[in-house]
Order: C-alpha cells, then sequence, then structure tokens
C-alpha cells in the first residue's frame, strides 16, 4: 500500500492571540455602535431653524455662532425689555490654506440691517432672527456663512457642569452684583453659574463690550480644552452629558448636526490656539441719533480685514509673553 500525499501541517494561532482579537474586534462593534448611537441620539435632540441665505459660497468654510441671553424663556435686553437678542456674535472662518480664525463681532457695531437701514448688530436678531443676522453679516463681512449656531446663555452652565468644570483667568478681583461674578485675580476652575456670570459680565470692563469678547472667547477656548482631555473623552458618562446639554443648548441652521459641530469645534480651538484677531474699529463710542453710543467702522478696513480672513493671509495679534 502506497503511502498517501504527506499532510500539510496548518500553522495553529494561539489560543490567547485569537481570543484577544476576538475581544479587539468586539470592543472595536461596541464603540463604534457606542458613537453611532450617540451621534444619532443628540443630532435627533438639535432645534434646527431656516437660517442661512442660499448666497453663492466664497472659498473656505464660515460658521456664525451667536449667543442668545434668555431668562426665563425671554430674552432680556440690558434694560430689563424683553426682545430676540443676540448677546454674543462670534464668526470662525476655516480658509482655504488651512488657517482658522475666530473674531468676535461687537453687538454694538452699527451696521446696515436690510430692509431696516443703520442699527446696532443684534438688532438684526431682534428684528428677523437668525436669518436676518445671517444675511446682515454677510453684507458687512463679504463671507458667506456656511453654519449658523446659536448657543442659549442658560445651557451654558449645563455644559460646564457636564464636563466638570473650566479653567478661566482674570486680572483684577470682581464681585458683580449685575452678572454674579465673584472671582479673585489669577486663574481658577470654576462651575457653570461662575462660568456663566464670566461670560455674561458686561459692566467689569474698562472697555466694556469688547473686554467681555476677549473673556468670551477666552471660555469658548476653555471649554474646548475641557472637553477635548482624557478625562471627559474617555468617560461616556461625561459623554452622555456634554451630548444632552450641549444638544438642549444649541440650535442650528438646517444640515448644521454634530459631525459639523466637531469640525467647528477642532477649527476653533486651531484659531484659539494660533493667535488673536481683532475687528478694526473706528470710533468706540459713536453717538448715534436712535441707537445711543454705537461702534463704528470703517468700510475699507472692513473689506480689507475680512477679505484677508477669507484666504488666510490675515495677520494675528503678537501674544504676549
Amino acid at each position: 500500500m502506497r503511502p498517501g500525499p504527506p499532510r500539510r501541517s496548518r500553522s495553529r494561532v494561539p489560543r490567547p492571540v485569537r481570543l484577544t482579537a476576538t475581544l479587539m474586534a468586539l470592543v472595536l462593534i461596541v464603540l463604534l455602535g457606542w458613537v453611532g448611537g450617540l451621534t444619532l441620539w443628540a443630532n435627533g435632540r438639535i432645534d434646527h431653524v431656516d437660517a442661512l441665505s442660499g448666497r453663492e459660497a466664497t472659498p473656505g468654510t464660515t460658521y456664525l455662532i451667536a449667543g442668545s441671553d434668555s431668562r426665563g424663556g425671554q430674552a432680556v435686553t440690558d434694560d430689563g425689555t424683553t426682545g430676540q437678542r443676540a448677546d454674543t456674535i462670534m464668526l470662525l472662518h476655516k480658509a482655504p490654506n488651512g488657517e482658522s480664525y475666530l473674531v468676535s463681532l461687537p453687538r454694538d457695531t452699527l451696521v446696515d440691517i436690510p430692509g431696516h437701514g443703520k442699527y446696532k448688530l443684534n438688532a438684526a436678531f431682534a428684528f428677523g432672527g437668525p436669518a436676518l443676522l445671517v444675511t446682515t453679516i454677510e453684507e458687512f463681512t463679504g463671507l458667506t456663512v456656511d453654519h449658523f449656531v446659536e448657543i442659549g446663555f442658560d445651557g451654558v452652565e449645563g455644559i460646564v457642569d457636564a464636563v466638570g468644570h473650566v479653567n478661566l483667568c482674570i486680572d483684577h478681583d470682581v464681585d458683580d452684583a449685575r452678572s454674579g461674578l465673584k472671582m479673585t485675580t489669577g486663574c481658577h476652575d470654576v462651575g457653570g453659574e461662575q462660568a456663566l456670570a464670566f461670560v455674561r459680565a458686561r459692566y467689569i470692563d474698562p472697555t466694556a463690550d469688547i473686554g467681555r469678547q476677549k473673556r468670551q472667547q477666552q471660555f469658548v477656548s476653555a471649554l474646548l480644552d475641557r472637553a477635548t482631555s482624557p478625562s471627559v473623552l474617555l468617560n461616556p458618562a461625561s459623554q452622555v452629558k456634554l451630548a444632552g446639554a450641549g444638544s438642549d443648548a444649541l440650535r442650528t441652521s438646517n444640515g448644521t448636526g454634530v459631525f459639523a459641530l466637531g469640525r467647528m469645534a477642532l477649527a476653533a480651538r486651531s484659531a484659539m490656539g494660533a493667535g488673536a484677531v481683532q475687528m478694526p474699529i473706528k470710533d468706540p463710542e459713536y453717538r448715534t441719533k436712535h441707537s445711543g453710543i454705537a461702534i463704528l467702522t470703517d468700510d475699507a478696513e472692513i473689506k480689507q480685514f475680512f477679505g484677508a480672513m477669507a484666504d488666510g493671509s490675515l495677520a494675528r495679534e503678537k501674544q504676549d509673553g
């Protein structure tokens, strides 16, 4: 009887290796399912609004971020009257060359509001909501807004508490009864209540609204640092709290969901890390006939500033130290 062909020896994968690979695959599946499920859940909670103008796109990606101050369900102005107001307005632009810029647009800036004439910028939100604010800013800056994001200030407290705290710095002692801000000179880890007071406070700065802009940008940077820290990113409980608090506090343009917000956060963090930019101002105390004291700008300077921002060539302010 002839011997059969030699049997090929099959290389065996050790059982521990196979088990490890299987466990890793299961973990990956669970993580992907977790992220996907959390994203769908958060997307479903975000309120959307028809805010974009449909204007021809400009190069790069532009986000308009508006902070609305609503207390007890009504927006409240400084004089105590109610009405829809954008208390904070920021423009975030990622240029085609990869440069990102975050600039505050003072709410008291005197602008042409389509259909209404010359008013302070935040009046556009009162007259026509997000859509009119978007159109007004597009005409003022020359940049087409691709994403509109409104953050309710009442939601800031919940977002900060969801990530535990944020680290904020101030250069003088403050005990402001109007905003509720109480801080001593230096940097402090603060919870949601004091973080909200930090961004709301208007009368503690010698430069008034301009000083508040810098504090608000500092808050944005501190929140992004905290939200992307390992203690938050790798903590499922914190992720659920953050997704819930964030979606409750947000209203965005149609088509702007969690992934677009993630790209916005990355662009904002890059912009803050690269250095500040500030819109040129001709007269910070320009007296108007009907709107009180406003911020006056020069048309040529504004065109040059936002043109340089659009193509990524805008020079940044020198950092202290």
